[in-house]
């Protein structure tokens, strides 16, 4: 049985692994706010149970069995999330301290019954998938809205950033997932862009844009 703190570092391995299959100990170290010395002990206690692949001053590297692990934590943290906004009627920006109590629970059936009484959802509320339980994930061909152009229509599909803080200015706009957008414009001094949706207009920042991921209508 793996510990809470196991569970953590297994977690932020997968959220960082997005990015890059290789992560440095200071990211790790960043990302859990934890002294690096700290981060170098705990990877050379997962090299032991074959969870990552590390060397000293080299990059970290999930294992295809720490892969899987991480993936079966990230799993439960979802699934709590969407159960929370689906059942419970919880806002997307509500959910996130809930879950991270609830992924630690050591049940997989408990999980199993979760995810069928939510019909098997792909992704979780903030449009990021939910890995199965085997810990496969299905990957997403989003774009950032800040890619797209003048005359672009999107979808809204997933935030690339779940912090409470986005969420909530997403909500001061009357902005959900799985709106379309239509970009009228973008400017040429800041790459800010004015964007229309549910009849109204908004701008929206570049570092806004930057966080939200959409797909092409066509």
């Amino acid at each position: 049985m793996k510990s809470l703190t196991e569970e953590n570092y297994l977690k932020a391995l997968f959220m960082l692994s997005q990015k890059s299959p290789d992560v440095s100990v200071n990211e790790l170290s960043k990302e859990l706010d934890i002294t690096m010395p700290t981060v170098t002990a705990m990877m050379k206690r997962f090299a032991k149970k074959n969870w990552v692949i590390y060397e000293s001053y080299k990059p970290i590297r999930l294992s295809e069995e720490g892969a899987k692990e991480a993936a079966l934590i990230v799993r439960k943290h979802r699934l709590t999330e969407m159960f929370l906004v689906d059942v419970m009627d919880f806002g997307w920006a509500d959910v996130h301290e809930v879950a991270e109590q609830i992924e630690h629970i050591e049940s997989p059936m408990f999980f199993d019954k979760m995810d069928k009484m939510l019909n098997y959802p792909k992704v979780d509320p903030h449009g990021s998938p939910i890995p199965d339980k085997h810990g496969n994930t299905i990957e997403l061909n989003y774009s950032k809205l800040s890619d797209c152009k003048a005359g672009d229509i999107v979808i809204f599909r997933a935030v690339e950033n779940s912090t409470d803080d986005f969420l909530t200015f997403l909500n001061d706009r009357n902005l959900a997932l799985q709106t379309k957008l239509h970009i009228k414009s973008v400017e040429s001094f800041d790459n800010s862009m004015l964007v229309e949706y549910n009849d109204r207009t908004y701008t929206f920042s570049k570092k806004a844009c930057e966080m939200m991921l959409v797909e092409k209508t066509s």
